[in-house]
């Protein structure tokens, strides 16, 4: 039973008659399209979430003139959980993302989701499918915790009516060699005053076109600058992204434009029981073409969920490619793996970011 200052309800569970668990080749996975046996979901209406339901996955329907589809008021998450080799499942640092889905929601005037019907739907759905979690570093259960605007209507107000979800997705690993990146001189992800901290979906509709644009010139990703200037260096694809001049890792600073990384911190809180000197301010796309010419840049990385840690082989800025010779002792694999080791209770969690899944 949960509880909540608007309502109070049981959270209905309806099995999926048998599992698809069997079908599938865990080998061979294609990030994010095969889902799991089950998924929650729970509508706003009459100024209170009602309903939360765990059902067998399948398709929704839902009207054309919904207003997720005309307004783009819609937020989702990036979670993941991972099996031991004792078969425990674990999340890791889950409440990280309850909170931000909450200050994304507020930020979309989308209202906020109860805590307590968010870990009880969680912890029940994890578990319910914990065969798809798979063991093995690298194997994990990607979580994607999501809420829309269902409200029927085309005129241009915030909605009243929307559509909490939880679809869960077996992953392999995201890249499986570094990236090239572009630095982006043109377009931008966010500006000040916009919803760059937010995981608002239009953030990323907005990136596919200039991504696509630098892989035609041989790019994976492009790193994100400023939208005043192009001047400041703020996010890789859809990752935070860190610099390693000398011996100093540099990143930069949470602001309205960029997002609030849960494996960002994560790198940060490693890196600094690691002794290694960490630096939380704005970076100049100036300082890092210097230093890739002079040698002291030593790495760059992309920091996120579903990646974890995706080290990088070259940038390219006004048309100069710049190749990173990173050394052998790097700090994207050793954080990457001290990371892993806590998620998959590989090693000890100094920080409590474990959660266990009964």
């Amino acid at each position: 039973m949960f509880m909540n200052s608007s309502t109070t309800q049981k959270l209905h569970i309806q099995k999926a008659p048998t599992s698809r668990v069997n079908d599938v080749d865990f080998q061979n996975l294609t990030f994010g399209t095969t889902f799991t046996d089950h998924m929650f979901e729970c509508d706003y209406k009459d100024g209170k979430w009602q309903n939360p339901t765990i059902k067998p996955y399948g398709p929704l329907t839902i009207s054309p003139a919904a207003k997720v589809f005309h307004y783009g008021q819609a937020v989702f998450e990036g979670m993941k959980a991972f099996k031991d080799e004792d078969d425990r499942v674990w999340l890791f640092r889950p409440e990280e993302n309850f909170n931000r889905i909450n200050k994304s929601s507020k930020r979309m005037a989308i209202p906020e989701f109860p805590k307590d019907i968010f870990f009880e739907a969680l912890t029940t759905i994890v578990a319910m499918d914990r065969a798809w979690v798979q063991k093995g570093l690298g194997n994990s259960l990607y979580i994607r915790p999501f809420v829309m605007a269902t409200q029927v209507g085309v005129s241009a107000s915030a909605s009243t009516e929307y559509k909490f979800m939880i679809i869960m997705s077996p992953a392999q690993a995201y890249y499986t060699s570094d990236v090239k990146v572009e630095i982006a001189e043109h377009y931008s992800r966010s500006a000040n005053g916009g919803v760059g901290a937010a995981k608002a979906a239009g953030n990323y509709g907005a990136q596919f076109y200039p991504t696509n644009l630098a892989r035609e010139r041989g790019f994976q990703q492009v790193i994100w600058t400023d939208a005043n200037e192009h001047k400041l260096l703020e996010e890789a694809g859809t990752m935070n992204v860190f610099f390693r001049v000398n011996d100093t890792l540099i990143t930069a600073p949470i602001s309205d434009r960029i997002l609030d990384g849960v494996t960002r911190k994560s790198v940060i809180a490693l890196a600094k029981r690691n002794n290694i000197a960490v630096e939380e301010r704005p970076v100049l796309v100036a300082e890092i073409v210097e230093a890739a010419k002079n040698g002291s840049l030593k790495e760059i990385f992309g920091a996120g969920t579903a990646a974890v840690i995706s080290p990088v082989s070259a940038f390219s800025y006004k048309g100069i490619e710049y190749e990173i010779k990173k050394p052998e002792d790097n700090y994207a694999k050793r954080l990457k793996s001290e990371l892993m080791d806590i998620q998959t209770n590989r090693a000890e969690d100094p920080f409590g970011w474990r959660v266990e899944v009964k």
